[in-house]
């Protein structure tokens, strides 16, 4: 029987299969293997005395470490554009994070109601300029959710940002329900409270969403290595075959076409640092290594 993971705790795993929900563990094969089922993983499993037990998990078409969810196809970057204030920094390391895995990306501006018209144009002007999508929601009030369900369509989708951004609430929202148990913002730190405990999928408009844990801190030199992370800035497509040298770097090599593009404004300067300091972060961390 085949089906998918939508929800593991403790060692037990839902499987959503044509003939409901079935409980599992994983053969021991697995653990062997250094293998551990994930959410969204696709199965299959078989009933042995009357107890589900998986028995294979199909190829991953992607997967994320944190949040643990495998076969993610779009991802809801979800940032308030105040309280907490936007951090531009977090935001690229989430959009890293989704060009690695090569997930479709959507990046939702919640609480746009504590900004000015104009102040929440110039936040979306600087996203759409290095080629995202960018959506306003209030997931209180339901604003913009009708658009983000039909994206869901056909996907599984996570929803990924800081803590007190508004993920919780957009579940909710999403998926019609309180699914999640919501926190306010500790006005003292100025984050949200950690309110889910594990990652679950959740069924919306013939897809899935991802409940998962809200974090704060993503690096990216855990992630990859230094020969990946140009493929992960799209505005960089078009530079990375015409430098001077081979396999550039874009950092200290001379003749490097992606440079005079930075100096000329053809590509963003703040992302072209922090590109910089995330490679250096990767050569910093290689080193170590050795």
């Amino acid at each position: 029987m085949e089906g998918k993971i939508i929800k593991g705790i403790g060692g037990f795993y839902y499987i959503k299969t044509e003939q409901g929900l079935i409980e599992c563990k994983a053969r021991g094969k697995f653990r062997h293997k250094d293998i551990k089922p994930m959410v969204g993983d696709d199965v299959t499993i078989e009933i042995e005395k009357g107890k589900g037990v998986i028995e294979d998990i199909h190829k991953r078409k992607s997967q994320l470490v944190r949040p643990t969810v495998a076969n993610v196809s779009l991802a809801f970057i979800v940032f308030a554009v105040k309280n907490p204030d936007i951090n531009f920094d977090l935001l690229n390391k989430f959009l890293i994070l989704c060009e690695y895995n090569n997930i479709e990306v959507v990046v939702c501006l919640n609480k746009i109601d504590l900004v000015s018209d104009e102040e929440r144009e110039e936040i979306k002007k600087r996203i759409n300029d290095i080629g995202y999508e960018v959506v306003y929601i209030n997931a209180k009030k339901g604003i913009g959710i009708d658009g983000l369900v039909e994206k869901i369509k056909g996907n599984i989708t996570v929803l990924c940002g800081p803590s007190g951004a508004g993920k919780s609430t957009l579940i909710n929202k999403l998926s019609n329900k309180e699914h999640m148990e919501t926190g306010k913002v500790s006005e003292k730190l100025g984050r949200g409270k950690h309110t889910t405990r594990h990652s679950e999928l959740i069924d919306v408009s013939d897809g899935y969403i991802v409940d998962t844990p809200g974090f704060s801190t993503l690096e990216i030199k855990d992630l990859m290595d230094k020969n990946s992370l140009k493929y992960c800035f799209p505005e960089f497509t078009e530079y990375n075959d015409k430098c001077k040298f081979r396999g550039c770097f874009h950092y200290k090599e001379p003749g490097c076409v992606l440079k005079e593009a930075v100096e000329n404004g053809d590509i963003n300067k703040y992302r072209y640092e922090f590109y910089v300091k995330s490679l250096e972060e990767i050569i910093e961390e290689e080193k170590n290594k050795w």
